[in-house]
């Protein structure tokens, strides 16, 4: 009897013991698909591995626009992550949600983490961080726009294979002479609204909305501006282009990605994130190149903006579970960890020093192509070309869509479909104003 009542206690001092030593779960939702859920689990793996306090469980939870909401939702019931992904046009909207989150900066202080916001590539950190100067949520897997190119494409059209075209004219000209060689689709576009009007106007250095692209210190008051002449001519060329069947619309979001690296289309406007697929599953030579300009507009080509996401800290959590999310993102920062991200993955390497680990280690001479995207972004910004940051802009992305799939089949013209992109999205951001302090 007695040797039972030992061996029980034994047992629950195990059990008390084990439950001690449990590592403390830190939930997070991501929207990462295919070999960048890959990437995703192996961060984890790998942060959870290097320690034993905290253990890091990613989870997806579908598109970004899905996962935010279902997030949202659970904070409002009390379940919220304790880190949520959130794509960058749905930053001013979580900036705006009271009460949701809590400042990364407030999470890495508290946690006594190291963090300095300086250490970011400047475009990147400044688009998380409000007109205070207070850095709201952590810069993960940043993108820009960039332009891939078949080679193989290009030298059966008697292109210069090694030579991407630079201007617009240029690129509508490569894509005539690869539809008269037979190419069935010589041009198409992955995230219409982000490639062709976003990125588009800032490196054209032109207005996309007002109040800086709603990144100025009355955001909040910003109004759309992307049916200026300039725009107007892109989108009539492209409508043109289209029903020449140089360029083909192939889907909303990074639906199009495939019929790039499937080798069915020659050319494509896409996430520099489309890296690793492109990388992996491409059977063919391929090329990574600056996005194309016209010539003629003035202060072109100035930079491109950031795509992709950032992971917010969400509210309503235990002081211990905050300490594993900092030295989460601690682990994050490291530029070991950074460089290996970028060269894997084809998203910006965040921090100048991981920038400089990954160009020191050969990797940019091995892989050509695979510096634009930084090259494109770390060049002196303009008010105009900062970034775009609008509250509701994930319908309004979704009124781009819309619009520009009607200039797509000939149902309107590119001007029509700026003005009715304009008109729409103006009311959806006075909505926002009004939610938002605005009278």
């Amino acid at each position: 009897m007695q040797y039972k009542r030992f061996a029980l206690t034994a047992v629950i001092a195990a059990t008390a013991m084990g439950a001690a030593n449990a590592a403390t779960e830190i939930q997070w939702w991501h929207s990462m698909t295919a070999v960048n859920n890959e990437w995703v689990n192996d961060l984890a793996k790998q942060f959870n591995e290097s320690q034993s306090e905290y253990k890091v469980v990613p989870t997806f939870k579908g598109a970004y626009d899905e996962s935010m909401t279902a997030a949202i939702a659970a904070f409002r019931s009390g379940n919220a992550p304790h880190i949520l992904q959130v794509f960058e046009v749905g930053t001013a909207t979580m900036m705006a949600s009271k009460g949701a989150t809590v400042p990364v900066g407030k999470v890495m202080a508290d946690a006594g983490a190291k963090f300095d916001p300086s250490s970011y590539i400047p475009a990147v950190a400044g688009y998380y961080t409000a007109p205070n100067g207070q850095m709201l949520s952590f810069p993960f897997n940043s993108s820009t726009t960039v332009f891939y190119y078949n080679k193989d494409a290009f030298k059966k059209a008697g292109l210069d294979a090694e030579k991407a075209p630079k201007t617009w004219p240029e690129v509508f000209a490569a894509a005539k002479k690869l539809k008269a060689a037979g190419v069935s689709c010589p041009m198409t576009t992955s995230w219409q609204g982000w490639t062709q009007l976003e990125s588009f106007s800032t490196w054209h250095n032109v207005e996309f909305a007002t109040h800086g692209n709603g990144m100025g210190k009355d955001g909040h008051k910003a109004r759309l501006k992307l049916n200026s002449p300039l725009h107007v001519k892109h989108i009539n060329n492209l409508a043109e282009a289209a029903k020449a069947g140089d360029f083909v619309y192939k889907g909303r979001g990074s639906v199009p990605d495939a019929s790039f690296v499937s080798g069915e289309c020659a050319m494509t406007f896409a996430s520099s994130s489309s890296y690793g697929n492109v990388a992996k599953n491409a059977k063919f030579d391929y090329g990574i190149s600056n996005l194309p300009y016209y010539p003629d507009a003035k202060g072109a080509p100035q930079n491109t903006v950031i795509g992709g996401a950032s992971l917010w800290a969400m509210a309503g959590k235990k002081a211990q579970e905050y300490k594993g999310v900092a030295k989460f993102f601690e682990f994050l920062s490291k530029p070991e960890i950074q460089a290996s991200s970028h060269q894997r993955t084809g998203y910006l390497p965040v921090t100048m020093d991981s920038f400089k680990m990954t160009e020191a280690s050969g990797f940019y001479q091995k892989n050509p192509g695979t510096d634009v995207a930084v090259n494109q972004m770390i060049r002196k910004v303009t008010d105009n070309s900062r970034g775009v940051r609008l509250g509701n802009y994930v319908q309004i992305r979704t009124i781009e869509d819309e619009e520009l799939e009607q200039v797509w089949a000939g149902k309107q013209s590119g001007k029509q479909a700026l003005d009715n992109i304009v008109k729409r999205g103006d009311e959806l951001l006075a909505r926002f104003e009004r939610a938002n302090g605005g009278k």
